[in-house]
């Protein structure tokens, strides 16, 4: 008989799953990013194969072949299959080697070569990014035939809004039709009837993304055909796909021009070694460089010995010249990444800096030398009887320091460019460390000049 006062435990309840019916595959992935892979594993089961698959293919996954991996065979075969090949590639570049393998070991022997081949193509490339799953149909079809085959292949495609027309005999890129001019002619047309005449716009394996996202952004294109030298088309580069790498490509950016050797993945999931790998190289680099400020300060040591109260304004100095050569070079360093400026222009910016440079210098040697005159007549600092000298020193040096700091900014990232570095490798701290120590020099060369026969 059970005692009323004694309480039974009850039995822990199962979690419910959650309901991933209507949410969007998006959400889906960035949910699996932060769930245990076992648990990982019993939400994707229960997915519909189609559901899955739309998943694997968003680039919000990630450790997409550790999950395929830890799938049952039969599953993640037909995961793999229905996946479209860019985004399998993406997965595979950032996998493991042995999840890498258990991928390629679920892959048939075709799809296998293509996805080698793609793997091959440089990591920055059109060819890196682009999808082999299009729509193309011969010139001799009818738009009743392109309809009828767009129908039968618009599921393993990953788009059907251009629909390449290709030679019969040589399957060579003819023409590009999209999908709004077919609905709307005559059922018996030819297809190759329907396109503009113009020659159709491609690129080549090797056409970097960034020349590739310009293309598609100035002819307002939803993709963009990849093309051998011969003219058979290879795949295509889909604006989505553009819109991925150049998100990746500007992090890059941006973490080298803060000094940081290009970082992939999220922050949390950088390991330990990882992050000090990364970053230690530059550090180094820069702590190097910064040498040269103390060899500076120690050519002109007796100078300092004399005139102590020059060392008061040589932050303000260094900080003008880093700051006048950071914003130089992140100009620069966007304008010739949108195509804005060539090679050839460097004359044309190196016009526009320099009296740039002169007036912003003017603007911050007049603040200076107001805060140095103002000081002293209100008594808040004593710089002694040459402190007019001393100002205009500093106004004289900060005309100079950010006139260098301008123009080292703006042509360095032509130099790298020119060298065939990437013009973002330019980083604000190195920048910073190049104008620091010029701007020693100057600072205590203008020092000389006006200061000679008085405190020097």
């Amino acid at each position: 008989m059970t005692n009323p006062d004694v309480l039974t435990p009850v039995a822990p309840q199962p979690t419910a799953a959650p309901d991933l019916s209507h949410r969007h595959s998006a959400d889906i992935a960035e949910m699996l990013n932060e769930t245990p892979q076992d648990q990982s594993l019993a939400l994707l089961e229960r997915l519909p194969l189609q559901r899955a698959i739309d998943v694997f293919d968003q680039p919000e996954l990630e450790n997409g072949a550790k999950l395929l991996h830890a799938m049952p065979r039969d599953r993640a075969g037909a995961i793999i299959s229905g996946m479209a090949s860019d985004r399998l590639v993406d997965h595979l570049r950032v996998a493991k080697e042995a999840d890498r393998e258990a991928v390629f070991a679920l892959t048939d022997a075709d799809d296998a070569v293509a996805i080698h081949r793609l793997l091959d193509y440089p990591r920055d490339s059109a060819g890196s990014i682009m999808t082999t799953e299009f729509v193309s149909v011969p010139a001799t079809a009818t738009v009743t035939e392109v309809i009828q085959h767009i129908r039968d292949v618009h599921h393993s495609r990953e788009t059907v809004y251009p629909i390449y027309v290709l030679d019969p005999a040589t399957s060579v890129l003819l023409q590009t039709v999209s999908l709004r001019r077919l609905i709307t002619c005559e059922p018996t047309d030819k297809i190759l009837s329907l396109a503009s005449g113009r020659e159709p716009v491609t690129v080549t394996p090797t056409t970097d993304r960034e020349e590739v996202a310009r293309l598609i952004s100035r002819h307002d294109l939803l993709a963009v055909p990849v093309v051998e030298t011969s003219g058979r088309i290879l795949g295509i580069v889909t604006v989505d796909d553009v819109i991925d790498a150049i998100v990746a490509e500007s992090t890059e950016d941006i973490q080298r021009f803060g000094g940081v050797a290009g970082v992939e993945g999220p922050y949390l999931q950088i390991t330990f070694g990882r992050m000090i790998y990364k970053r230690a190289g530059w550090l180094c680099a820069l702590f190097l460089s910064e040498m040269l400020t103390a060899n500076a300060m120690q050519y002109f040591q007796s100078e300092l010995e004399k005139a102590i109260v020059l060392t008061l304004f040589i932050p303000l100095i260094m900080s003008s010249g880093g700051n006048s050569g950071s914003q130089a070079t992140s100009l620069l360093i966007r304008a010739l990444a949108l195509g804005q400026l060539r090679l050839r222009d460097w004359w044309r910016v190196a016009v526009r800096e320099l009296p740039a440079g002169v007036t912003l210098g003017a603007i911050l040697g007049v603040i200076g030398m107001a805060r140095i005159a103002a000081w002293q007549v209100f008594g808040f600092y004593d710089y002694g009887v040459h402190w007019r000298l001393i100002a205009l020193t500093v106004g004289v040096g900060l005309v100079g320091i950010v006139s260098f700091g301008c123009m080292a900014g703006s042509m360095l990232p032509f130099v790298l460019k020119r060298l065939g570095f990437d013009p973002a490798s330019a980083s604000a701290p190195f920048v910073a460390t190049l104008v620091d120590v010029t701007g020693l020099v100057i600072y205590f060369s203008v020092a000389l000049l006006i200061l000679k026969g008085t405190l020097l």
